[in-house]
């Protein structure tokens, strides 16, 4: 499996120095060649907005709590095998690696799938969706993001108040008379402050420690949908949205960790139409 935190340590250190000095500007290095050969190395990635496509605002509201969608068309599911969110000029540029189990790529009926999350941006960057298909091939989408100051944004809730609710999940599922019998959208919430190691703790001056949901497993049943490696430019209250082909009686469970070894657990509590 991607081993995240290991090609999240090897990047670059321009990549943390350029992140939080400040919005890029026409003078800054281009990082993303030097992400692209440690995540990828020398393998051809195409652009693909047949198959795929990347949905984010040009300018964020907050930069701490920025929407992104991934659509993959219905001729594509079937050979998707892994997505990785990359957020360029972030101190870890990693947003997020997604591995699609077996269960997620078939029904081709249903037609396209969706993928949304909320990201962490903390300098003008270029955000990227990069989706890898069984025949070992990469396609690329690409949204420019203008927000900064996200990774050491405070969080919504004191140190306190976020870990005493940390690791509560929410999982929930829903079909739609306007779509395929099988078509569904799950939900994923979990409860945890996702600290960037970048936020001070206006109480003590301190910065918070790093600690972030890692690991998340979310199947249908007893089948394996969704794999998700995270990092800090998740935000906080890590909230994952898709859709997938299943039955009513297969309800989504989600297992999971968080960076100092927490574990993370629930199953769908609400099933509708």
């Amino acid at each position: 499996m991607f081993d995240i935190g290991t090609v999240r340590r090897r990047l670059p250190l321009i990549a943390l120095c350029m992140a939080v000095c400040g919005p890029a500007t026409a003078a800054d290095p281009d990082l993303w060649p030097s992400i692209r050969a440690e995540v990828f190395g020398t393998r051809a990635i195409q652009d693909s907005a047949a198959s795929f496509d990347l949905y984010a605002p040009a300018q964020a509201a907050d930069a701490a709590l920025i929407p992104v969608s991934i659509r993959i068309s219905a001729t594509t599911v079937s050979r998707a095998t892994k997505l990785t969110l990359i957020i360029d000029r972030n101190p870890s540029p990693i947003a997020a690696v997604i591995h699609f189990g077996e269960a997620y790529r078939n029904s081709a009926s249903i037609g396209e799938r969706v993928i949304s999350t909320r990201i962490r941006v903390d300098s003008f960057s270029q955000v990227r969706a990069v989706l890898e298909t069984g025949d070992g091939g990469l396609h690329m989408a690409a949204r420019f993001v203008a927000g900064a100051g996200g990774c050491s944004a405070l969080p919504s809730k004191d140190m306190d108040a976020a870990l005493a609710t940390l690791g509560t999940v929410k999982v929930k599922s829903a079909s739609s008379e306007a779509h395929d019998p099988l078509w569904r959208e799950g939900v994923v919430m979990v409860r945890h402050p996702n600290f960037t190691g970048m936020q001070m703790n206006p109480k003590t001056g301190a910065f918070t420690p790093v600690r972030f949901v890692d690991k998340l497993d979310i199947k249908s049943g007893d089948q394996s949908l969704l794999q998700v490696e995270g990092g800090i430019s998740i935000s906080e209250d890590p909230n994952f949205r898709f859709t997938y082909a299943g039955a009513a009686a297969d309800k989504l469970s989600v297992t999971g960790s968080d960076s100092d070894g927490s574990k993370i657990a629930g199953t769908e509590i609400a099933s509708g139409s």
